[in-house]
C-alpha cells in the first residue's frame, strides 16, 4: 500500500513519526504497538511535551554512536526480552489442555489402526479375487 492510499491523518502520523525517530526505538525496544502511539498522537496533538524526548534521540545517538559490537549485544538483549515477554503470555494450563486432547487422539488412532490389523488377521484377502472387477479377464 502506498502513501497515497493511506487516510490523511496516517500520512500525518508517518511524518511526525520520521521527526521523532526516538519513537520508532521506543516501539522496538518495548514491543509495543503502533496503534497505540498513534491513538496517543491524536488525543494529545503534535505539540505535546511529551513528545520532546522522542525528538532528539537521533542526534544524541548519532554524536555517540556504539560499536559495531555493542550494538549486536542490545539487538540480542531486546531479542531475549521480547522472547521473554512471549513466554509470560503463554497460558500453560492450555497448553496442558492441548496436549492432553494429542495424546487422546494419538490413543484412538493407535486402537484403530489396532482394530483394523485384528480384522485383516481374521479375513485374509486373497491377492487372486482381490479385485472384485476382475471378471474373466481373457
Amino acid at each position: 500500500m502506498t502513501n497515497k492510499n493511506l487516510h490523511p491523518s496516517i500520512q500525518e502520523f508517518k511524518a511526525f513519526v520520521k521527526k521523532h525517530p526516538g519513537l520508532i526505538k521506543e516501539v522496538k525496544r518495548n514491543g509495543e504497538s503502533w496503534q497505540d502511539y498513534y491513538e496517543k498522537w491524536v488525543l494529545l496533538g503534535e505539540d505535546d511535551p511529551s513528545w520532546e524526548k522522542y525528538k532528539h534521540e537521533s542526534n544524541t545517538t548519532e554524536q555517540n554512536s556504539p560499536s559495531k559490537e555493542s550494538d549486536t549485544k542490545k539487538d540480542k538483549q531486546e531479542l531475549i526480552q521480547q522472547f521473554m515477554k512471549m513466554v509470560e503470555n503463554v497460558d500453560l494450563n492450555k497448553v496442558e489442555g492441548h496436549i492432553n486432547q494429542l495424546n487422546g487422539a494419538i490413543s484412538n488412532i493407535q486402537t484403530l489402526v489396532g482394530q483394523f490389523q485384528e480384522v485383516k488377521k481374521q479375513f485374509p484377502s486373497k491377492k487372486a479375487n482381490s479385485n472384485p472387477l476382475n471378471i474373466n479377464k481373457d
